[in-house]
């Protein structure tokens, strides 16, 4: 796995504030909308910044919303095919890292799947699907 942060995704309590927040207050621009999440592109080299409704991104993560179980938010490291997601996680999970959630089907088409960190951060590892200019 190469050193590289896709989208930082911060589980937020109210998405259309928060989206508010960032594209009126901040003026950053919109750069993907799909649902229940909103990425701005942050900069050239800069990750994406992500929102997503707290308690549907924990739900996402198969981790409860409240207590030690979730912190608010993931790290995704996203991939161009389908068949990587579980090929990332496994190469995590030899380096340490707990799986949370195999590798499986997503809703919105594609494979994700998540592993923790040593220190319980969470990744989520997914492939990316539309603007792929910030994958693997």
């Amino acid at each position: 796995m190469n050193p590289y942060v896709s989208a930082i995704t911060l589980g937020v309590r109210d998405l259309a504030a928060a989206k508010r927040f960032y594209a009126e207050g901040l003026g950053w621009p919109v750069s993907f909308e799909q649902g229940e999440w909103v990425a701005f592109k942050a900069g050239d080299g800069s990750p994406a910044i992500g929102l997503f409704g707290r308690d549907a991104l924990a739900a996402d993560a198969g981790v409860p919303a409240e207590g030690s179980g979730f912190g608010g938010c993931t790290l995704s490291y996203l991939v161009r095919e389908d068949a990587r997601v579980a090929e990332v996680l496994a190469e995590a999970e030899r380096a340490g890292a707990t799986i949370v959630k195999p590798a499986e089907s997503a809703p919105w088409g594609g494979a994700s799947g998540y592993f923790a960190d040593p220190d319980g951060y969470l990744w989520k590892v997914g492939s990316a699907q539309g603007d792929q200019s910030f994958a693997e």
